[in-house]
């Protein structure tokens, strides 16, 4: 006879979707829990042909569509109202523990914030852009947005940052293994 406890997680496991427990995540000076609707899972999903990225700003979700019906899903933050990228872009550069340097846009809105980083950051645990970085370009030019990590965990499921896409470093480290150069990716 089936226990109630295993009847659910027989028919979660028939229906596609896999919950990675929440874990705690490792920040400057704390440790942070993700809610665990944003931990990497396996979910249905139809909307894009496989090898897709789908970003869904609005719900805070990143889709890499695996087959037909399956995406792993990643909680995300994104920007700030008017600040996100709409549209198509592809996946033209990689990087393991990037630099960074805020854009010119930046500077020019929150320059007591941003002036001091006009030379960049090197790559490290401090770098806001985290411990991995997919470049988004559209029609060969950079289109100065990124999926990357972050220093903020706690900006998981929030609209705050510049217009990136922020993700738990070990969640962008699992995304940019799974993604080749090239790859398509849809931002709603």
């Amino acid at each position: 006879m089936l226990s109630r406890r295993r009847l659910l997680m027989f028919a979660a496991m028939s229906c596609g979707t896999f919950v990675v427990p929440a874990a705690a995540h490792q920040t400057r000076n704390s440790t942070f829990k993700v809610d665990p609707k944003f931990e990497p899972q396996s979910v249905p999903y139809f909307a894009h042909p496989p090898g897709t990225i789908v970003v869904d700003t609005g719900a805070h979700f990143l889709y890499l569509v695996e087959s037909f019906g399956k995406a792993r899903r990643y909680g995300i933050g994104v920007g700030k109202a008017g600040l996100s990228l709409k549209g198509e872009a592809i996946v033209e550069r990689k990087a393991k523990w990037p630099s960074w340097r805020p854009t010119s846009n930046m500077i020019r809105r929150n320059p007591r914030k941003y002036a001091k980083y006009a030379n960049g950051v090197p790559g490290g645990s401090g770098n806001p852009l985290g411990s991995r970085a997919l470049y988004l370009y559209r029609n060969g030019r950079d289109t100065m947005y990124r999926i990357h990590g972050t220093t903020e965990p706690s900006s998981i499921g929030r609209s705050v940052s510049n217009g990136c896409v922020r993700m738990i470093n070990a969640h962008v480290e699992d995304l940019f293994e799974r993604v080749p150069l090239g790859t398509r990716v849809i931002i709603l």
